[in-house]
């Protein structure tokens, strides 16, 4: 199975995944296209005073291209205090979830240092929510780990898909965070995702 790589991928994205774990290739060599999962997630948050819940959509933004660009190379952009406001909004989002306090700070290092492409914040985020799945304690991102998920990027092979946006809408759903389940159910989420809440 082939999946496009994500950003705090959806819960039906790790659905799909959990399957056979080692049987999926994360697709690097497609066409980038914007305002999907592979750049933006939604997380869900309550409001404290009116408990409504809303959803709020995160972005991280990427370097203009002038031309198509295999989504492995694009480049994160930090014109704007992007991880800042996205940590905000998690904070916002999930502290007063069971799990948070407990899970914060395998996430947080992402979101202090800069990380040149997309492909390799993407794919360090995607570690840790694993290994919070399986109830292991994750890496923190230091240089010698940044230097692995560099060497991690693939290799030139011949795309199986090309991930569109309807299609993506189609597989994984109204696309809502896997973080959702993760800060709120912490070791259950895994038999949660299997199935189906």
């Amino acid at each position: 199975m082939t999946l496009p790589i994500a950003y705090l991928a959806p819960t039906d994205w790790y659905r799909a995944y959990l399957i056979c774990p080692e049987q999926v290739e994360i697709e690097g060599l497609e066409s980038f296209e914007k305002q999907t999962c592979r750049n933006r997630c939604i997380i869900g948050s309550t409001n404290a005073e009116s408990t409504k819940y809303k959803e709020i959509t995160l972005t991280v933004p990427v370097k203009k291209v002038e031309h198509k660009q295999y989504t492995r190379d694009m480049e994160i952009s930090y014109q704007t205090r992007w991880q800042h406001q996205h940590w905000i909004s998690l904070v916002s989002a999930y502290k007063h979830t069971p799990f948070f306090d407990y899970y914060a700070e395998f996430f947080k290092p992402w979101y202090e240092k800069e990380t040149k492409f997309l492909w390799d914040l993407n794919t360090g985020l995607h570690e840790v929510i694993c290994s919070l799945l399986a109830n292991q304690r994750p890496a923190t991102p230091d240089s010698t780990q940044t230097a692995a998920l560099t060497a991690y990027r693939p290799n030139r092979y011949k795309p199986t898909s090309d991930w569109r946006n309807e299609e993506l809408n189609r597989y994984f759903g109204d696309g809502k965070s896997v973080l959702d389940l993760l800060f709120e159910y912490g070791p259950s989420t895994i038999e949660r995702i299997k199935t189906n809440f």
